[in-house]
């Protein structure tokens, strides 16, 4: 029979082998899981989407919840994508260059060598006088 809380008794006795993790390099890809960024630049994490600029999509990134702020970085975390507060509300939370709103014009790739230019009128024809438009001059 035990004498005790079986939860007690096994904080008791592997307590004092326990110490906090130091937070190092090593210990970063453990802390940061691997997500998938979506084609509409967007990462699911705690059941919410959070924006990674749309430059990275359809790549992978790692995040991390520290408080109260979730930091995108890239997969090899040698990057901070982007920064996000952690709120309640069940919308998308975009960063800044989520969407990038100019678009870069898009030059020829060939020089324009067509030229428009409006044609003669037909010589006229034994058609002519079928043409009920023109008035006749008598």
């Amino acid at each position: 029979m035990i004498n005790g809380v079986p939860l007690r008794l096994h904080n008791d006795s592997c307590a004092s082998v326990t110490s906090i993790l130091e937070e190092s390099p090593a210990l970063l890809p453990y802390l940061c899981p691997e997500r998938r960024i979506s084609f509409d630049g967007f990462i699911n994490y705690e059941g919410r989407r959070f924006g990674v600029p749309y430059k990275y999509s359809g790549k992978t990134a790692r995040i991390r919840r520290s408080g109260y702020y979730i930091y995108i970085y890239s997969s090899d975390l040698s990057e901070l994508l982007a920064t996000h507060e952690v709120t309640w509300s069940r919308r998308d939370s975009y960063c800044a260059d989520q969407y990038v709103t100019e678009q870069p014009e898009e030059l020829p790739t060939s020089p324009v060598r067509i030229s428009i230019t409006e044609k003669a009128a037909p010589p006229s024809n034994a058609f002519d006088k079928f043409d009920f438009d023109k008035e006749e001059s008598s």
